[in-house]
């Protein structure tokens, strides 16, 4: 057996089943020397974490199948973090509590909706390089935040909108089951659904979906504005775990960890395909590298450089690929 054919063989093996080769790694890892890790708490706390990767690991993967990017995922979460507290506990919230709660949760979505609205304009109308278009919200996007908040930290105490991230059903953190939900609703856009259909067809071959008549504007727009509207979700998740809105610390990296799940869980850089449960498999290992090394005593820079090398490995994989 030829050296090549045998290498082809392993990266076969690695692409298929090496992200559940290494999820279950780490697991057993931290289940023999890592104090703790299997105390229900340790649990429910990796779960919460991983449902705010995962949830906007899956919009990111929707724009990668376009071939596209979106930096701006961590600014819009603080940007729809940073509003939501100022509509519940504001005059209008305070005399009418249930509506402002309703506010709280809608006017975040719709604006974190219109950034994806933004972004996806500047790709596919101006033609403005993704990397570029979404660096614009990526730096502006938390600065808008800070100015909403004064830069000030914003505490509050709302059960009712805590709960959507401190809440449990059947013993398991809420948002991991909202993560799980938005995941299943997904995976059928992408696969029973025309949008989803033109999706792959603009990552694969974006002229030959052009030239099929396919609507290519509308569903790179659309990709967009589901990233940014799952960004938001994100962004209230984190201030509802936390009762407090940070702007400066909202959803700061999420673009490093959205990429590298999306990239590990099996998404193409180059587009053209959707592995909408590999983005939750991808925000586990991530979420497990950084908890896997801050529980044995590594400092956190390390983590971003593991970040870091697990997407070169990823690229690596994809690259070895088409040769």
């Amino acid at each position: 057996m030829s050296a090549s054919l045998v290498s082809a063989r392993h990266l076969t093996l690695l692409r298929n089943h090496g992200g559940i080769a290494a999820l279950v790694v780490l697991l057993v890892f931290n289940a023999i020397f890592t104090p703790n890790f299997l105390q229900l708490q340790t649990l429910f706390v990796n779960i919460s974490q991983v449902a705010t990767i995962a949830i906007v690991a899956m919009g990111m993967t929707l724009v990668i199948a376009t071939g596209g990017i979106d930096l701006s995922v961590g600014a819009v979460m603080a940007l729809a973090g940073a509003m939501a507290p100022l509509i519940f506990t504001s005059a209008f919230g305070v005399e009418y509590p249930v509506l402002g709660l309703i506010a709280a949760f809608s006017l975040p979505l719709v604006a974190a909706s219109m950034c994806g609205l933004f972004n996806g304009l500047m790709v596919s109308v101006l033609n403005v390089q993704p990397i570029i278009a979404t660096l614009i919200l990526f730096i502006s996007g938390r600065g808008i935040a800070q100015v909403l908040t004064n830069g000030n930290l914003q505490t509050f105490k709302n059960p009712a909108f805590s709960y959507l991230g401190t809440g449990k059903v059947l013993g398991l953190p809420f948002q991991g089951w909202l993560a799980l939900a938005l995941a299943c609703v997904l995976f059928w856009v992408v696969t029973r659904t025309i949008f989803g259909r033109y999706l792959l067809a603009i990552g694969g071959n974006e002229q030959a979906a052009r030239l099929s008549g396919g609507p290519v504007r509308s569903v790179k727009v659309g990709a967009y504005v589901i990233c940014a509207f799952l960004s938001g979700i994100a962004g209230l998740i984190v201030v509802a775990i936390n009762s407090a809105s940070d702007a400066a610390r909202n959803g700061n990296l999420m673009e490093l960890d959205a990429i590298a799940a999306a990239v590990v869980g099996g998404a193409l850089l180059q587009g053209g395909r959707a592995p909408i449960f590999g983005a939750i498999l991808g925000a586990t290992i991530i979420q497990l590298v950084k908890y896997t090394l801050l529980a044995n005593g590594v400092e956190d820079e390390v983590a971003l450089v593991a970040k870091a090398v697990i997407i070169l490995l990823a690229v690596y994989v994809q690259q070895a690929r088409k040769e």
